[in-house]
């Protein structure tokens, strides 16, 4: 029996939108807010496990926001991070900003009552595949 492999060809993705320019050659077109903190390894990672559901408890909330491309949770066991990035499109974001990135506030003040949680930071970068 010999196998037959299909090939499909896919048209290349176009942009339609314009991009923002910060100098010559590094241009964006998504903005994204990170909020993130240190956890401890203690207790069985407990602080761990509590900003995990901290994070459920808004992560609808995130997904509906006008603009969002994406909400990614990053963990590392090694330097013990907890990051979570809500990205939108560039044109979208100040309108999130002006909201005080909401639910920001409150997901913040969950993660410093967690006992064990340290370090809780806010980061607005932009972001562009390469």
């Amino acid at each position: 029996i010999a196998a037959r492999t299909t090939v499909r060809r896919i048209a290349p993705t176009t942009f339609t939108r314009s991009m923002i320019t910060i100098t010559e050659g590094v241009e964006f077109d998504t903005i994204a807010r990170e909020w993130r903190c240190k956890w401890s390894a203690d207790n069985d990672k407990a602080s761990l496990a509590a900003a995990q559901k901290a994070l459920e408890e808004v992560a609808d909330e995130l997904k509906k926001i006008d603009g969002v491309k994406g909400v990614t949770r990053t963990v590392c066991g090694g330097c013990l991070d907890f990051k979570v990035a809500t990205s939108l499109e560039a044109d979208k974001f100040g309108a999130w900003e002006e909201a005080k990135f909401a639910p920001e506030e409150t997901f913040l003040e969950k993660l410093k009552a967690i006992d064990g949680i340290t370090v809780v930071e806010t980061q607005t970068f932009t972001l562009m595949p390469v």
